[in-house]
């Protein structure tokens, strides 16, 4: 494709994504970098862990880019008792028709949330996982692929342990984002108790205002036009230094996969698109690294001893780290 279609085709991006920042303002208080990942993991085919504590609007935000984005939307809440066939479905015998018929789970729609993903067991965290690895779900043999685009936003509370069974690193590394999501600062919280007060804060009546801008077809359109975001070879070289660098480190015991550096490369391309350009500068790895490598860093237990902490950590490297 001419570089010109391409420039306009970023464009249309960045000026939808604004159209999009703005509508959530009208009732999402704060989270505007959650948000900013989410559109960069829609963008860049990947999806989201939050870790923080409940009440933090996770899923009205979830629920509010669904409907703005034209997209379906899912809720899988997590439960001990919450088998494989809860969320990717089950086939059902139809007396009438004299059949098994296919009794769709959750996990068929373009926008996924998984609340308190680490209280589901660990059969059903794989069965999970592999369903949004692979975008397919496998039921009584038979491979159905999941709807086009499927985006998952996942949470967990890392402040309750009892009945929780936390994600092993592989499962996380599958991840592309991983973001901790803390109370809001006073500020924020005084903004939220005005609109309570005035009455602007009315769920029902913000859904019924939000008005498509994107669709599902829309946004594969995205993703094309997203991937063809130039990335040149010192940039890359700067991700490849970085991601080697969590390998190396004294005070981390695993470092980043290759999945990191792929999820680097993605991101940063949507970093770009969102702010319209056509290629990726080295801020907007910077921007991305920690949500990118945070959760697939182990530290030594001598690091954990001493109080450190992979954001901490991952300060250090990309303040070590040439940029070209």
């Amino acid at each position: 494709m001419e570089p010109d279609a391409t420039a306009r085709e970023i464009a249309e991006i960045s000026q939808t994504y604004q159209a999009i920042n703005r509508k959530l303002a009208e009732f999402v208080v704060g989270n505007g970098h959650l948000i900013d990942l989410i559109m960069v993991a829609m963008l860049a085919e990947g999806h989201i862990l939050i870790e923080g504590v409940p009440g933090t609007a996770k899923t009205t935000i979830a629920k509010s880019i669904a409907a703005i984005t034209g997209c379906s939307f899912n809720r899988i809440q997590g439960a001990i008792d919450l088998q494989p066939a809860d969320m990717i479905g089950v086939r059902i015998y139809n007396q009438e028709k004299r059949e098994f018929v296919l009794s769709k789970g959750p996990v068929f729609t373009n926008i996924l949330l998984a609340d308190e993903i680490n209280r589901v067991n660990p059969k059903s965290q794989s069965a999970f996982i592999e369903a949004m690895s692979e975008r397919q779900a496998t039921i009584d043999g038979n491979t159905i692929p999941l709807p086009s685009p499927f985006f998952v936003i996942a949470t967990q509370n890392p402040f309750e342990f009892e009945g929780t069974f936390p994600l092993i690193e592989a499962q996380r590394d599958r991840f592309m984002f991983n973001i901790s999501s803390s109370y809001m600062s006073a500020d924020d919280e005084l903004d939220i108790i005005r609109r309570v007060s005035s009455g602007h804060l009315d769920w029902e009546q913000y859904a019924a205002s939000l008005i498509p801008l994107l669709s599902p077809d829309a946004i594969l359109h995205h993703v094309a036009a997203v991937s063809r975001v130039r990335v040149e070879e010192p940039v890359l070289q700067y991700i490849r230094n970085i991601v080697l660098a969590t390998r190396t480190h004294p005070d981390i015991q695993l470092g980043a996969s290759t999945r990191a550096s792929i999820a680097l490369v993605r991101g940063g391309k949507g970093v770009a698109a969102l702010q319209n350009r056509t290629y990726v500068i080295p801020d907007d790895i910077k921007k991305i690294a920690k949500a990118v490598l945070g959760h697939r860093v182990i530290l030594t237990r001598e690091a954990e001893v001493e109080g450190l902490n992979p954001e901490t950590l991952l300060d250090d490297i990309l303040a070590k780290t040439e940029v070209p």
